[in-house]
């Protein structure tokens, strides 16, 4: 009997539909979205792979994603993952936040059922089309045993991406997801599913974390570095009701002395502040960032050090207990 694995569509360009095959830039116009029903029938290849099981979940656009579809999501594969036939999940998604969701679960998920989400380039209806090919390879990844214990995961482009290194870097081109530094966990494809390295991070079940059961995220804004920044972004954000903020600095963990100042103040009003860097990389524990309570993001992307921070702020203020958690995850 075929494994089964649970298919969640949530919409994005994956499951959209345009007006013929030749309209791969402004689909979104004809609000067009297929649930993941719709796509089991549109694709009905993906069930010689397995037991596919459409499961239901509003559509949302990846630029509306957030922490009350986060919890959603995790409470979903908690129930999912009550069925001992269920092998894996795959999660249909925009790719503008699908990094930040993925790295979420990543964080916060408290089962160990293998999860992928997967996105296209291209929408469905598309001609040359990467949905397809996107779909298949993240059920292989589930349904293989050689990728388990990796925690959640990004497949696309027949690439296997960890959720906490990889980051969209093409608006268009379907090998958009890259992890600096490190690369691919692994690769997915006709042939099989090869994975080369693991993550070290705790993941999942090995986290303190439990996005199902949380009720709110305090705060936790970013301020991107610039030429000039003079701090108005920074002192707008803890007037909004901050409790962290990350800065986006420039490389290796810098910022403009006036946004700097700003940062520090913010320290100095118990927000918690975080230095990540617009680049790939480390941010080190710089002496400047020393005296003015800054704590550094080691290579956490700013959009993901926001997401653990707001997640550790659930659990404690402390600047010692954070920097473990930075370490930790």
């Amino acid at each position: 009997m075929a494994k089964k694995v649970a298919l969640i569509g949530t919409g994005g360009t994956i499951s959209s539909l345009g007006a013929d095959g030749f309209d791969v830039q402004d689909y979104g116009r004809h609000g067009r979205i297929l649930d993941s029903a719709g796509m089991l029938e549109r694709f009905p290849r993906l069930s010689e792979l397995a037991d596919v099981v459409p499961v239901d979940f509003p559509p949302v656009l990846s630029t509306e994603m957030g922490f009350a579809h986060w919890t959603r999501l995790a409470a979903e594969i908690s129930r999912l993952a009550e069925d001992p036939d269920m092998a894996g999940v795959v999660i249909l998604h925009g790719t503008a936040s699908m990094e930040e969701t993925a790295y979420a679960l990543n964080l916060g998920l408290t089962v160990d059922l293998p999860v992928a989400l997967t996105g296209a380039q291209r929408p469905a209806s598309a001609i040359s089309g990467d949905a397809e090919a996107n779909m298949m390879a993240a059920i292989r990844t589930v349904l293989a045993p050689e990728a388990r214990g990796l925690g959640v995961l990004l497949v696309l482009n027949e690439e296997i991406q960890a959720a906490r290194e990889v980051t969209k870097t093409s608006v268009w081109r379907l090998q958009t997801f890259r992890t600096p530094d490190f690369g691919v966990l692994g690769h997915a494809d006709a042939h099989g599913v090869e994975i080369y390295r693991r993550p070290v991070r705790a993941h999942t079940v090995a986290t303190e974390f439990d996005l199902a059961a949380m009720e709110i995220l305090p705060r936790v804004d970013i301020s991107y570095a610039h030429a000039g920044a003079d701090g108005t972004a920074v002192r707008a954000f803890v007037a909004a009701g901050a409790k962290g903020i990350v800065s986006a600095g420039f490389a290796p963990g810098l910022t403009p002395p006036a946004e700097h100042a700003a940062l520090a103040a913010a320290v100095g009003s118990g927000v918690v502040v975080l230095q990540s860097s617009r680049a790939a990389g480390r941010v080190a524990d710089l002496t400047g960032l020393q005296k003015a309570g800054i704590l550094p993001a080691d290579n956490l992307t700013p959009q993901k050090a926001r997401i653990l921070l707001s997640f550790a702020l659930t659990l404690s203020s402390d600047p010692a207990e954070i920097t473990r958690m930075l370490r930790s995850y």
